[in-house]
């Protein structure tokens, strides 16, 4: 059996300037912290990132809960690592607004749904997806998150927009679970978006919080076949909520 684990800095080697990556989570919940940390360490500049979002920022959430550092893509944000965010939702960290009106940052929404299938058909091999969300919008005119020409498609007399997939260089996700050749589950919140992403890009990299032997659990506790997992990366800590 080909032996998946490798030292963060490790799967991280192969990321160069300029590439796409896709990180796992939601507001940071379920994205794997060893990774980020692993790339803001490589130094790696002007990534396109699709995610659901920008992460966190140092001190948020308010309160008790409070972060000590940055979380997620915040991480990469705080370094001027990326270039070109593609996501659902970018009003929580200030991170983005701030250099968006620097002129260091490019956005582009798209909605949570559609993100998601977008991604998803990248990862099982889809032409495209088929969407009422944005008809009878400018979405029906407008260019895709990587400037490609938006189809209108008639079904039974509905509109439907045709999305296209959307392909990554580098997925990098992070298990609650996972065995030793990369078959893993994800617990609660932490399933956003680190299923779909699996296999969406050239190389998927997993961080899981639990690294078991093959065979130790059931095989019908894993959501995600290993056979799309080409790195495993060990030590990633409990989220610190």
């Amino acid at each position: 059996m080909i032996n998946k684990i490798m030292t963060p800095q490790e799967a991280v080697a192969g990321v160069k300037d300029g590439m796409t990556i896709m990180v796992g989570g939601f507001l940071a919940t379920g994205s794997p912290e060893i990774l980020m940390d692993a790339l803001v360490e490589k130094g790696v500049k002007h990534l396109t990132v699709i995610a659901n979002d920008g992460g966190l920022a140092e001190g948020q959430p308010a309160g008790e809960f409070a972060g000590k550092t940055s979380r997620g893509v915040g991480k990469l944000l705080d370094h001027h690592m990326v270039d070109h965010l593609i996501a659902s939702h970018i009003g929580v960290n200030p991170r983005i607004n701030e250099q968006i009106v620097e002129g260091t940052l490019k956005y582009t929404l798209v909605p949570q749904g559609t993100l998601a299938e977008k991604i998803r058909a990248a990862a099982y091999g889809l032409g495209g997806v088929l969407t009422p969300t944005g008809v009878a919008t400018p979405m029906e005119t407008e260019v895709d998150e990587l400037g490609r020409e938006k189809k209108v498609i008639v079904i039974d007399g509905k509109k439907y927009l045709f999305e296209l997939p959307l392909f990554g260089d580098f997925s990098f996700c992070r298990p609650s679970l996972a065995d030793k050749f990369g078959n893993f589950m994800c617990a609660k919140a932490t399933k956003n978006f680190n299923y779909v992403m699996a296999g969406a890009s050239t190389k998927t990299i997993i961080a899981p919080e639990k690294l078991v032997e093959i065979g130790e659990v059931d095989p019908d506790t894993f959501h995600v076949a290993g056979v799309l997992v080409n790195g495993i990366v060990e030590g990633e800590k409990r989220w610190q909520i």
